[in-house]
């Protein structure tokens, strides 16, 4: 199967993806520029795309629930189909769903490698931080990751949109702990 343009997106909203996972079975929680605006309790910019985290045993479970989507794998910057019976790599780390009939993209599912008790940072598996203060709910309950991880992320390409970010995040960070 072809994939859809990389620039074909649609993506759904965090309260959509809510309504069709649930809010905590599977664990999943979003990651990218939709956490940030989930710890703002607002949305502070357009997002084209909509990242979610998941760990390994739980991709096929969200997958399931996300039947209308084919996955394809995103890998080196190419995009290939990944039907849902097949296995699960190890070098995996990001699917993409695309709603076919709509002809876009509707998430960015990520494949965590950490384990129910600790999130790990795939660039550095030695930054390891309990689950429960690596991952935090906003009032609706969507489960998001902790700002000061995601912005993490975000300082290795330093986009524009990163740059946004981190200045609109800034005032909120403390140096010991930001704000839950």
């Amino acid at each position: 199967m072809k994939p859809l343009p990389e620039d074909a997106w649609g993506a759904w909203s965090p309260q959509e993806l809510a309504s069709m996972l649930g809010r905590d079975t599977p664990p999943w929680y979003v990651v990218g520029g939709w956490a940030l605006d989930l710890w703002h309790g607002r949305q502070t910019r357009e997002h084209e795309d909509l990242e979610f985290a998941v760990l390994p045993d739980q991709v096929g479970h969200c997958r399931r629930l996300l039947s209308d989507l084919e996955f394809f794998a995103a890998r080196d910057g190419i995009l290939t189909h990944h039907p849902a019976k097949a296995a699960l790599p190890s070098n995996l780390w990001q699917l993409w769903g695309a709603d076919m009939t709509a002809g876009c993209w509707r998430v960015d599912m990520m494949i965590e490698r950490g384990t129910p008790d600790f999130w790990v940072y795939k660039r550095n598996p030695s930054i390891r931080v309990p689950r429960a203060e690596a991952i935090r709910k906003n009032a609706s309950g969507i489960a998001y990751l902790a700002p000061a991880i995601v912005l993490l992320f975000k300082a290795k390409h330093r986009r524009e949109k990163d740059v946004l970010d981190f200045r609109a995040a800034l005032p909120r960070l403390d140096a010991g702990r930001e704000p839950t």
